[in-house]
């Protein structure tokens, strides 16, 4: 029941923002119990696809600043505050992926990727590089924007632009080497330390959808999880 509560959302019948029916109401379109509904909008509700609210109903969730930022941006100062970093695009294009690129997003033969490569500045230097490949098929015309259209929080515009909602991104975290082109866009020597998250986002049909890779300069910057 989840499944399909969980296509309908993917394929529009239920937009972001948009009024669910009442539980009796998806009960009888769908022939089961009141329960069963309840028991599929729990589970939407723990993978923050619905949101309900006390007296209004229950909402299929939109993808906001303050909600991309609490659920998939993780770093924080050395405080523990939430890093307040604005981006900015140096280079964008459109070619074919690499195999190991190709093999993350799930590409048949010829399909390309747009790429993007961001910074992303804090207290008044560069904290972070941003490498990040995004299927064509997915965001046929994400190659059409310009920089000022591309705002720092992208799972807003996949939302609003492209229908893509992003539900889950899976990050595997290493230290690694900076090298020289990096080093010289942090400001750090070649072979400086350096926090690399590798995030892998995939939307709510589960397919993979972005493929993201950031270079921290961890000296005043930290990924942060809270695990429960």
């Amino acid at each position: 029941m989840e499944a399909i509560l969980t296509q309908r959302i993917a394929e529009g019948v239920w937009a972001p923002g948009s009024l669910l029916p009442a539980e009796p109401e998806i009960a009888a379109d769908l022939g089961v119990s009141q329960g069963t509904v309840r028991k599929a909008l729990d589970g939407l509700e723990r993978r923050f696809l619905i949101e309900r609210h006390q007296g209004r109903g229950t909402f299929v969730a939109s993808q906001t600043i303050d909600r991309a930022l609490e659920h998939f941006f993780p770093l924080v100062d050395a405080d523990g505050r939430r890093s307040d970093m604005t981006c900015e695009v140096l280079e964008a294009g459109t070619r074919l992926p690499t195999g190991t690129e190709a093999a993350r997003l799930g590409l048949r033969e010829g399909e390309a990727v747009h790429w993007l490569l961001r910074i992303r500045r804090a207290r008044g230097r560069v904290r972070l590089v941003e490498r990040i490949v995004l299927p064509v098929p997915c965001f046929p015309a994400f190659d059409r924007l310009t920089p000022q259209e591309i705002p720092d929080q992208l799972y807003v515009l996949y939302q609003r632009r492209f229908g893509i909602t992003v539900a889950r991104a899976d990050d595997r975290i290493g230290a690694v080497a900076a090298d020289a082109a990096t080093g010289a866009i942090l400001g750090l020597p070649a072979g400086a330390p350096l926090l690399e998250v590798e995030r892998l986002a995939f939307d709510i049909q589960g397919r993979p959808v972005e493929a993201r890779l950031w270079l921290l300069d961890s000296r005043d910057d930290r990924y942060h999880a809270a695990l429960s």
